[in-house]
């Protein structure tokens, strides 16, 4: 990964816009988003936090966590727990729905992360989108933060459209064929670039005045 960093690195600096960006926060830190370790827990962590804020997301995804054996989400372990249980941690049934699915399609192997070396980023997409509930964004999400891929630009992320908009100075949120289109002096990097993207969008979050 450092590797990858690097050279991901020293091609972003020729793009004029975040060459200052990598110098402003150095290089980027996938761990500070602290998604889950492994496909499965890292899929069940998006379906909790689906439409939730993040405190209220952190609180009912500790309260899953706490059904498995020791705090370790597995399918088929998911499977086992009742969905009472589950309710009562605070999933809807819409999301339980989509938990077990998950859940199923991860134990008869439509869902087979062994895999996903020899598959390319988009093959994957394809792949984890046939879980209910699991879209784009979620799949793109998990090859970033879990599977470490570096060519992934999550065109549909509000966060990294924010911080687009404000490095390249476009009047409104750009679509993803202006990003596409920007983005092809690096896009094999597009992973480190979207960093960079959260960070000026997060940034800006933080400079906004509180309501009171």
């Amino acid at each position: 990964m450092r590797t990858q960093v690097r050279t991901g690195l020293s091609i972003l600096k020729r793009d004029k816009k975040l060459a200052p960006l990598i110098k402003k926060y150095g290089p980027p830190d996938f761990s500070r988003r602290g998604n889950a370790k492994g496909v499965f827990p890292a899929i069940l962590r998006s379906i909790v936090y689906q439409q939730l804020s993040g405190h209220a997301a952190r609180a009912i995804h500790a309260r899953v966590l706490a059904l498995f054996p020791g705090g370790v989400p597995t399918p088929k372990a998911l499977l086992k727990i009742r969905a009472s249980r589950l309710r009562t941690a605070g999933l809807s049934i819409q999301k339980i729905t989509y938990a077990r699915d998950l859940a199923r399609r991860s134990t008869d192997g439509t869902i087979n992360e062994k895999r996903f070396p020899k598959m390319s980023s988009e093959e994957i997409v394809e792949h984890l989108t046939q879980v209910k509930g699991v879209g784009e964004w979620t799949a793109h999400m998990v090859l970033i933060f879990t599977l470490g891929r570096p060519d992934i630009l999550p065109t549909g992320d509000l966060g990294v459209r924010k911080g687009f908009q404000k490095v390249y100075k476009t009047r409104a949120l750009p679509e993803k064929t202006e990003m596409e289109k920007r983005a092809r002096a690096w896009r094999a990097h597009a992973s480190f670039a979207s960093w960079y993207f959260w960070a000026v969008a997060d940034e800006g979050n933080k400079n906004r005045p509180k309501k009171k």
